[in-house]
This record gives C-alpha cells, structure tokens and sequence, in this order.
C-alpha cells in the first residue's frame, strides 16, 4: 500500500509555513501566491497550528473581523492532526473523511515536519492508479498484453 512518503516523493516538497503573529492578510496572500489551501503555523521549530481557508470564512470573513488587523494565532486551528511518513494513505484518508479536515503534516521521527498531503493529493493519487488499472484491463481484454 502506497504511504505519505510516496506521496510526498510525487509532489513539490515545499511545507509553506507562517509565523502565529502573521496578520491573516498576510497568511492568505501568502496562500494565494501558492495556490494553496492552507498554511502550517509554526514557532519555528514545532507546528503550533494550522490556517486554513475554512478558517478564514468560518472565523474572520462570517464574523466580520479585519483581515489586515486579526492575527493568524487568534483564528488558526490548534488541534492538528499529523501523521508520519510510513503512515498508509488509506488511513491517512480515513482520518480527513471522520475529521472533516483537507490537509495532513507529515512529521518524521523527531516530530520534525517534512511535508503536507492535502485530499487533492489524496484524489491525484488515486486517480492515476485508476488510470493505470483501465489501461492494464483494456489491454488485456483486448489481447495487447
């Protein structure tokens, strides 16, 4: 079964990470400049959070706060979830679909982050493997194998 180290092998290894006393304008501009959905808030050494765009609508944009002026520690979610690198995608999937979450850090041994796996991922990579198993059964079926 394929692991969060496989899938962090097949995408850019960049972790983009923001300081908690980033202004959220500061943390979504950021985000959009990616084209990402979430940042890892960190204290340089440890993830102390996580902001995401569910963040910024549910806690600055629905309750009218100023996005220049609310500091990313007052809105980012604290509980993060985090799996390490020979985690299986499968539970890695499981843990998004009964925790309503997008985004996973992967942490290694020493609870360093090496890389995040969002549910795109997650979709991209089963998606090819589908690929793949259409390809191989059409062959098949059709004697090119």
């Amino acid at each position: 079964m394929p692991t969060a180290r496989d899938i962090l092998a097949a995408k850019e290894a960049a972790v983009h990470e923001i300081a908690a006393s980033a202004t959220v304008l500061e943390a979504t501009l950021e985000m959009n400049r990616h084209k990402i959905g979430a940042v890892v808030v960190s204290d340089g050494e440890r993830i102390v959070g996580i902001f995401t765009e569910r963040d910024v609508l549910r806690r600055v944009v629905a309750e009218l706060r100023s996005p220049g002026e609310v500091k990313v520690a007052e809105v980012m979610t604290r509980k993060v979830i985090c799996c390490e690198e020979d985690t299986d995608l499968d539970d890695i999937s499981a843990i998004m679909k009964e925790r309503r979450i997008r985004h996973v850090p992967v942490c290694d041994g020493q609870g360093k982050i090496v890389g995040l796996i969002s549910i795109g991922d997650i979709n991209a990579h089963y998606a090819s493997k589908q690929d793949q198993t259409i390809h191989f059964l059409n062959d098949y079926i059709y004697g090119r194998a």
